[in-house]
């Protein structure tokens, strides 16, 4: 794609006051813009595509100060388009108003710049028979936030309620259940019903340590890290109201297993509120899930945990459960998920070495 293709577009950043690690201009807008890469940042820098106080910078290395006011002029891609594909789907239960989709742990929900298909939405697309349809990559990141397709579908004639909507994510490397709505009257109600948070959800996963107490509510607020943008983190001021309330399933020792419930819906919130209680899930790399070292473990442990993690590539978390209001019917429905291979099996060994 050239860049006469592409669409200008222009962001504004605020270094806040108290910023104190005065890091290189190419490196605090790489952590500061999804989807950047460094090298693409340095040439907008060296084109004269950022300011910074009013001011064109073309220099990578000037040093970012607290209160900065950075203008970047980002070239961005034109819309996704997504296309129908033939991927397997392990569909728990669909009727005419929705479907209930088992996710594999590493498929991506929708298509973005870094993954334009073999997602979820590209396999619903097909599945519903459905055609090809322009995706707006500034979604809400929220996990509670839908993605409705169907205003973006062409009616066919005697076929109008198939038209597949997200109604909320799970990240890359979770995995487990989905509601998937058929129609926008379907997408509507149960998109009320995660507003109201009157859907009920429940995840399992492993994590470092021992909880203490064994059950509890972590209500802390979720925004974007301040020294990575591209991560989330419990934050003092701004983000968003966030609550999870969880509890111990089965002790290992040096780690745990854990039924998680969510309250509400921010992007990484578990991975997020575990880390921020000193017990991350084990194997996630962006929270410190993979960092064998840092728990005290004697040396045959620690080589006990690298060969479970050598298995066990994405973080272990797994939707188990939903409930929720049929939107037609108004009878309350519920599916269940058993546990993944990779994480039935790191569970097994768990149990063995304990």
């Amino acid at each position: 794609m050239s860049e006469a293709d592409r669409i200008e577009t222009e962001i504004e950043i605020r270094v806040p006051d108290g910023y104190s690690e005065m890091a290189r201009l190419d490196v605090y807008l790489t952590r500061s813009i999804l989807n950047a890469s460094r090298s693409k940042v340095q040439r907008g820098i060296k084109d004269g595509r950022v300011s910074v106080n009013d001011s064109v910078v073309t220099r990578a290395s000037y040093a970012v100060q607290p209160g900065d006011r950075i203008v970047c002029m980002i070239l961005r891609s034109p819309p996704i388009v997504a296309v129908p594909q033939p991927i397997p789907l392990d569909i728990i239960f669909e009727d005419d108003w929705l479907i209930v989709v088992n996710k594999a742990a590493g498929m991506v929900v929708h298509p973005a710049y870094g993954n334009r298909d073999g997602t979820l939405v590209n396999a619903l697309l097909h599945h519903v028979g459905a055609s090809a349809v322009s995706l707006d990559e500034e979604a809400n990141e929220d996990e509670d936030a839908g993605l409705s397709l169907v205003n973006a579908f062409p009616e066919r004639p005697g076929d109008v309620s198939v038209r597949p909507g997200i109604v909320h994510r799970l990240d890359k490397d979770t995995s487990g259940l989905l509601v998937v709505a058929k129609d926008d009257v379907t997408h509507a109600d149960l998109a009320g019903q995660f507003s109201t948070r009157t859907i009920g959800r429940e995840y399992v996963g492993l994590v470092w340590g021992v909880p203490d107490p064994a059950e509890g509510r972590i209500d802390r607020r979720i925004g974007r890290d301040p020294r990575d943008r591209k991560r989330m983190a419990v934050v003092r001021s701004g983000g968003k109201e966030a609550a999870t309330t969880y509890r111990l399933l089965e002790s290992f020792g040096d780690s745990s297993m854990i039924s998680f419930r969510l309250e509400t819906g921010r992007t990484h919130q578990i991975r997020v509120h575990a880390t921020s209680v000193g017990h991350p899930i084990l194997g996630d790399e962006t929270y410190g899930g993979r960092d064998v070292k840092r728990w005290g473990l004697s040396r045959v442990r620690r080589a006990t945990y690298r060969n479970i993690l050598d298995s066990l590539t994405r973080q272990a978390l797994h939707a188990r459960s939903i409930h929720f209001v049929h939107p037609k019917t108004r009878e309350l429905v519920s599916f269940e998920s058993p546990l993944p291979g990779d994480m039935a099996d790191a569970v097994e060994r768990l149990k063995r070495a304990s």
